[in-house]
């Protein structure tokens, strides 16, 4: 019979982050699960011992050292070995932030097998979870705060079985973007980007070219002529403090680059009739979007579904 410590946990199910159940197994040979469903999101991460595993219609072969994501609501069926069963611990949870946490780690639907070399940690974060397992808000923050710690130590070294060459070069591009998109209005250069996304610049450029259809730094001047558009048109701000929340040093290097994309300067975008300048500054983030559309139907990007 399986030997097993598991805790569920009833607290208010809500926030960005949080744990439903967790525990460790010392299975017996040929013990399975499934097919069935879960309601949460969970990992179990094997301390020992080997078996398989069946997600998404596909088989894995698993040993020490390997993990696996369910998806919720997602039918799963995984099996101990007949002569070496495992032993594993497991984590399951939930959160608004749960899918971004996982797709930001590589793992998804299509890629729910990971491996790790920090099997002590792991272990020693679920132990600490089901240490602090009475009712009350110092154990719920400590539990959801190991429950962090956990998916670190999975995201400081996971390398997602089956991941493809395309698929990192999307994750990468999608990366960038999202630094763009919260970081246009700094002065960054695209230098920022590729070290953020631990790339070298003209790798960065290829994969934009390739994805995207434009340079990062197109896709930048882009971006943040469309925001001091915004601007604008919905503000009275100088065209300096413009300039300095779009990310540009000054004015006249700003002007340079708006009546470059523009075709006119700032002043007389502004002079406009505001429905006329509404629809060419829509139609500049309506492309953006387009790229942006495009670069998600691809469906290539590792974790992303």
């Amino acid at each position: 019979m399986e030997k097993a410590y598991k805790l569920d946990f009833n607290n208010e199910k809500k926030g960005s982050l949080y744990v439903n159940c967790c525990g460790c197994s010392q299975t017996e040979p040929l013990h399975s699960f499934g097919p069935a469903a879960k309601p949460h999101y969970l990992i179990h991460f094997i301390l020992s011992g080997k078996g398989v595993f069946r997600f998404g219609g596909k088989e894995y072969h698993l040993e020490a050292g390997y993990g696996f994501l369910i998806w919720p609501e997602q039918l799963a069926f995984y099996q101990a070995d007949e002569k070496d069963p495992w032993t594993y611990v497991w984590v399951g949870f939930g959160g608004s932030e749960a899918e971004n946490y996982l797709q930001g780690m590589g793992l998804s639907e299509r890629h729910p097998v990971f491996k790790s070399d920090r099997s002590e940690e792991l272990y020693d974060t679920v132990r600490d979870m089901m240490e602090h397992n009475t009712f009350g808000m110092a154990n719920d923050l400590r539990r959801n705060g190991q429950l962090s710690v956990f998916l670190s130590l999975i995201a400081a070294d996971t390398d997602v079985v089956e991941e493809k060459e395309t698929d990192k070069g999307n994750a990468y591009v999608q990366k960038a973007v999202s630094f763009i998109q919260s970081n246009y209005c700094n002065p960054i250069k695209i230098t920022d980007v590729a070290e953020y996304v631990c790339i070298n610049r003209s790798y960065l450029y290829t994969l934009f070219q390739n994805y995207l259809g434009i340079s990062p730094q197109q896709f930048l001047a882009a971006f943040r002529i469309a925001k001091a558009g915004e601007l604008l048109r919905s503000t009275a701000y100088s065209i300096e403090s413009i300039a300095l929340s779009c990310g540009y040093t000054d004015a006249l290097t700003f002007t340079k680059a708006f009546h470059s994309m523009k075709g006119m300067s700032p002043s007389a975008f502004r002079k406009q009739p505001h429905k006329e300048s509404g629809r060419q500054d829509a139609g500049q983030l309506k492309e953006i979007e387009e790229l942006l559309a495009l670069q998600k139907s691809k469906e290539t990007i590792v974790g992303v579904e």
